[in-house]
């Protein structure tokens, strides 16, 4: 007599809002992330980080996510040595690029994570403990079956709103216009945020945002660039 095997219990895998696009890493870049990367990473799981013990001060926190070849992370750090920085790319070449920038520079006010940045902002990062977050220019997923693995989503707003200080400013950049009309639908209606921008959000570029190398080919396609700015409410 046989007895039935029971079916494998279904296993939820979560969507993914990015593929790892991993291109030819550079003798340097290589380097870069045997050497270097290890004094700079932050894991994606562990105990809530304490920021003040991973900087060695207390200072305002931004958390950057997808900071792509990382030029864009480099210039805002430089040019803020008294703000701390953290960013996020799982794109290896992007990754040894920053960490060379962070070398040639001299910067110690950046940390890379090299995974997803939802596990590492879920588990890693406390309430109430990030002065701004950046999203530039994201992966837009044209297609409309695909447009449930765009990252901005109502339960990641209200991920980042956890996250981010009463106050705290959550910039996104995008030259997609349709994404930048699902971004507004999304983040105008949420208790938790406000709008900063003008209008429709097509405006200049706020002086503390470099231009991107993605921004630079939008600009070539004669795509509009938008900056939607969104400020979390002061109270919880």
């Amino acid at each position: 007599m046989t007895t039935d095997t029971p079916p494998a219990p279904h296993t939820h895998r979560p969507i993914r809002s990015f593929i790892r696009r991993e291109g030819r890493l550079t003798t340097a870049q290589i380097r870069a992330i045997n050497e270097l990367l290890p004094s700079l990473e932050l894991k994606a799981e562990g105990d809530l980080l304490d920021l003040e013990a991973v900087f060695g001060r207390s200072a305002p926190v931004t958390l950057e996510i997808g900071f792509g070849n990382g030029e864009s992370l480099l210039h805002m750090a430089a040019a803020a040595p008294d703000q701390d920085f953290i960013g996020i790319e799982v794109h290896r070449p992007g990754i040894g690029h920053l960490a060379l920038g962070v070398e040639r520079l001299g910067l110690t006010n950046i940390r890379i994570v090299a995974e997803d940045a939802v596990p590492f902002i879920q588990s890693r990062i406390a309430n109430a403990s990030l002065d701004c977050l950046l999203l530039y220019f994201p992966d837009p997923w044209h297609k409309a079956r695909h447009h449930k693995r765009r990252i901005v989503q109502t339960e990641f707003a209200s991920l980042v709103s956890q996250k981010l200080k009463p106050g705290g400013l959550w910039h996104l950049a995008t030259d997609w216009a349709p994404y930048a009309e699902h971004m507004r639908a999304v983040l105008d209606v949420h208790p938790d945020f406000s709008a900063e921008h003008s209008g429709s959000g097509e405006n200049a570029r706020p002086g503390w945002r470099p231009e991107t190398k993605f921004e630079r080919r939008g600009i070539r396609l004669e795509h509009a660039v938008f900056d939607l700015l969104y400020r979390r409410s002061n109270s919880d």
